[in-house]
């Protein structure tokens, strides 16, 4: 698998997947939250598969 996510992009999903799960845990949002395990998988594995298929990559690595 390609990385198609650069630094920030990965901490954005990381914080914003954690923040997902945290508040449905805590049952503020209801199981919607879990929805957060996505962006944090991503972010984890610094690889999107939206991204692939858009032709979108923020990692600023060039390979040839």
């Amino acid at each position: 698998m390609k990385k198609n996510e650069g630094n920030l992009d990965r901490i954005l999903r990381v914080v914003v997947g954690l923040s997902l799960i945290g508040l449905a845990v805590g049952n503020v949002v209801g199981p919607w939250g879990y929805i957060g395990i996505v962006p944090l998988l991503t972010g984890a594995l610094g690889m999107c598969p939206l991204y692939s298929i858009l032709g979108i990559n923020t990692c600023p690595i060039k390979r040839s």
